[in-house]
């Protein structure tokens, strides 16, 4: 299936789930391809038809961007490897949980999680280990009479009841043994913790240099982005800016209407800085501000009512 196709799939599930969703992402090298959100709950959706396409690189500056707005990283594909992903099951790729849309479905339209995830040898399920101790004794089995119907030792069942995860064939087979559910729900609504740091700039182009400087000194912590539609996130504790540095003026405006969607759906501002004198100081919700206006602002708060002032315009 073509990745816009599944990228429409996916956005359909959750359009029907209740989410808002941002203008589907279109520019090369993205770690993601729309933002979601319903309620308190934030996705960032990378859609590929192989989940094993997804780079190192990619996932971390996904996660990376997840955590900045405490949000959930979030892969749907179609296969892995030569393998069709299962309904039902999770996937992880460099930590991003992955899913085909079914499972989407399933999840945020039938509030039904997945049960079983996929990790070398085969499908696992999480067990409870207390209530497959509890069901257990209360039928006055014991541990070499569980093991017995399932074939393993009496050292395998100690160490389901101890926490140890079981191939999903051995756990279908104890919750007919026991007559009792034992799988653990997967969530998919995972969150990551990076340690934020000010941006350092030394490789960055001259223009980048110079915005992030600027940045920094109006009291902004930023995060450089590699694989998103704009250049940076500038944040201070109460608010965060999707930052767009111009390198290009018929670019600029492609990039400023999808800054637009995306910062509507995960509740941030939009702006975008530019060395030139721009034809206009908004585009939809991006504000635009030169350079040199900056240099002339002294504070985070004065930035922000400028943006304000402008989006308002």
């Amino acid at each position: 299936m073509r990745q816009d196709l599944l990228a429409d799939q996916a956005a359909k599930v959750l359009h029907t789930a209740g989410f808002v969703t941002s203008k589907r992402c279109d520019v090369r090298s993205r770690c993601f391809d729309i933002t979601a959100r319903r309620g308190s709950i934030l996705l960032f959706l990378k859609m590929l038809s192989n989940i094993d396409g997804l780079s190192e690189e990619t996932a971390f500056e996904l996660k990376k961007l997840a955590e900045c707005f405490y949000a959930s990283p979030l892969l749907v594909g179609e296969k892995a490897r030569n393998h069709e992903l299962q309904e039902g099951a999770v996937y992880v790729r460099y930590g991003v949980p992955a899913v085909n849309v079914d499972t989407l479905s399933d999840f945020f339209i039938d509030e039904l999680p997945p049960l079983i995830y996929a990790a070398p040898g085969g499908l696992y399920v999480k067990l409870d280990e207390d209530a497959l101790y509890a069901a257990r004794t209360s039928q006055n089995l014991s541990l070499g009479a569980i093991a017995s119907q399932l074939g393993v030792s009496r050292r395998s069942i100690r160490k389901y009841e101890e926490g140890m995860d079981a191939k999903v064939e051995i756990a279908v087979r104890l919750e007919a043994i026991l007559d009792a559910p034992l799988a653990v729900p997967i969530s998919l609504l995972a969150r990551h913790s990076f340690h934020k740091e000010t941006a350092k700039a030394d490789s960055l182009p001259p223009m980048e240099r110079q915005a992030i400087s600027l940045l920094v000194d109006l009291g902004f912590t930023v995060l450089p982005m590699f694989q998103a539609p704009f250049d940076m996130l500038s944040q201070t504790k109460e608010e965060t800016l999707l930052t767009g540095i111009s390198k290009n003026a018929s670019l600029m405006a492609k990039r400023a209407e999808l800054m637009s969607s995306i910062a509507r759906v995960v509740s941030a501002h939009s702006l975008y800085i530019t060395d030139d004198e721009p034809k206009s100081f908004r585009i939809l919700h991006t504000v635009i501000v030169r350079l040199q206006e900056l240099k002339d602002l002294d504070s985070s708060t004065e930035l922000m009512h400028l943006v304000r002032e402008r989006s308002e315009e």
